[in-house]
């Protein structure tokens, strides 16, 4: 997993928990990293989980809700650091269904060997898309969070219901309604 989603999400913790809760969470944690990311650096998803599950155990959240609120995050990072990216699309429904064939295509550029989720658009009108995530990682809700912020930066607003295709979170599908 690429390092940029670790020094964001202890960036998030810090924010909006403290300095002392991201110090909890990396005490707590078996890291093969000590905890010390690089946004260039690659490091075991386990450690994404560790921190994750230790968050959860501090805080009361969810993993789930907590992925929801980093997807969220993470959006205003797309959007600080790629204006250019966003700027091409002119609506979120073609947005989110670009993103195996377009954003993963640029992410793989910058990171090429970011091991990245598949999103396969299953049906598509103007109004509403349906999509397969698929991912050894169940980080669908951080994915969820990355659409609930593409509809809101196109000032729009969509119902977007999650169903868990395998029960341990490893494929689901977006329903994607636009209001």
């Amino acid at each position: 997993m690429k390092g940029i989603v670790f020094t964001e999400f202890l960036e998030l913790v810090e924010d909006k928990f403290g300095l002392e809760m991201v110090d909890r969470m990396i005490s707590n944690s078996d890291l093969e990293s000590k905890g010390i990311y690089t946004a260039v650096g690659t490091y075991s998803f386990s450690e994404m989980l560790q921190l994750l599950q230790h968050l959860s155990i501090n805080t009361g959240i969810s993993i789930d809700n907590l992925l929801l609120v980093y997807g969220e995050h993470f959006f205003k990072v797309i959007e600080d650091s790629y204006p250019g990216l966003l700027a091409t699309y002119k609506d979120p429904i073609e947005m989110i269904s670009s993103i195996e064939n377009h954003i993963h295509v640029e992410v793989r550029k910058i990171y090429p060997d970011a091991e990245l989720p598949t999103f396969v658009v299953v049906q598509k009108t103007e109004d509403s898309l349906i999509m397969i995530y698929k991912s050894s990682r169940a980080m669908h809700h951080f994915g969820l969070g990355l659409m609930n912020k593409t509809f809101e930066h196109f000032n729009s607003k969509a119902i977007i219901t999650l169903e868990k295709v395998k029960e341990d979170g490893t494929e689901v599908r977006f329903i994607i309604n636009k209001n």
